[in-house]
């Protein structure tokens, strides 16, 4: 019965989310489109954070970078597919990952983490202080990539509602994609690295292995995220790569629940509809949220997916 009443709520929230736009006016549609291009992104967080242990403050370097590589691709090319131009945008980060990956994995702790900010600033200052990627103003994107469906539908990403439905696919496979990687063999691997390294590396397991490659694929899936921003807004700044911006998403990940397949969706649905409802009512906004946050971490420890009617779904 539970898990029939759970596959129903699920088919429930996903024809809300595929007929929202049929009655949504373009500014929710907008904001909802930002708010399922953060679950991507807050999800991408949440492998490294809940499910291998490894804090980073500098995970929002490959957001931002796949946004430049789309910025500078369009400059080269205003006809790229969509395809072609976010699986060059996925490889570029990757590979930039992976080098970064490689210079932080040898640290623990503290330690981990400051490398990490270390070298998300090091790029948000390469990118602020160089002609080639625009300096401080960023790089505008004047036209999107072309996308066309079976050769017969050319899907518009500068239309709202395009673009909404675009998004939503990418969160459904992504959130598929992430769960198929912690029930398989790696993901139990990467699971007994966050609760035990030393015992996991007792049993033989390459745990610098491991964690290297779960770190580059948390990367590249950051990179769909920054490059359907980028697709979205028309725009990329140095500010994409801000450490502000993974300390907001791994406040998404610990408000929505760490280790929770859901948390992200939960995390981030709610933290910036309650930020959007709050600078309505009063420009002391951050304060307010400040103490949702607070409220729901001392009730709630183990974020929203810890919450009894939550707890079966977010913890698939």
């Amino acid at each position: 019965m539970g898990k029939n009443f759970k596959s129903l709520v699920i088919g429930f929230v996903l024809l809300s989310l595929m007929l929202f736009p049929f009655f949504g006016e373009r500014f929710y549609i907008q904001f909802a489109s930002k708010i399922l291009v953060m679950i991507i992104f807050v999800s991408s967080l949440n492998l490294l954070v809940g499910f291998t242990g490894l804090v980073s403050l500098g995970h929002a370097a490959f957001f931002g970078f796949a946004g430049y590589v789309l910025a500078i691709l369009m400059q080269v090319d205003s006809s790229t597919h969509f395809v072609t131009a976010l699986l060059i945008s996925i490889s570029c980060v990757g590979l930039l990952g992976l080098v970064f990956g490689v210079l932080v994995l040898r640290t623990k702790g503290i330690f981990f983490i400051m490398s990490t900010l270390a070298l998300g600033e090091m790029l948000f200052y390469f990118l602020h202080d160089t002609d080639f990627a625009g300096g401080s103003d960023g790089i505008y994107i004047y036209s999107r990539p072309n996308l066309s469906i079976f050769d017969f539908w050319d899907v518009d990403l500068a239309n709202a509602v395009h673009f909404y439905y675009v998004a939503l696919v990418f969160v459904c496979l992504t959130l598929i994609f992430i769960g198929r990687i912690i029930q398989s063999p790696f993901g139990r691997v990467i699971s007994g690295i966050r609760v035990n390294e030393h015992r996991t590396k007792a049993l033989g397991y390459n745990t610098y292995k491991f964690k290297l490659v779960c770190f580059v694929i948390a990367s590249m899936i950051a990179a769909v995220s920054g490059f359907l921003a980028a697709v979205q807004f028309g725009v990329v700044n140095p500010e994409m790569v801000g450490w502000h911006v993974s300390g907001h998403a791994l406040m998404m990940v610990i408000l929505g629940g760490k280790g929770a397949i859901l948390g992200p969706v939960l995390g981030t649905t709610t933290l910036m509809i309650t930020e959007e409802i709050f600078q309505m009512l009063t420009k002391h906004w951050q304060l307010l949220t400040g103490l949702v946050i607070v409220l729901v971490a001392l009730f709630f420890p183990n974020g929203l997916a810890g919450i009894r009617i939550f707890k079966k779904g977010g913890s698939m």
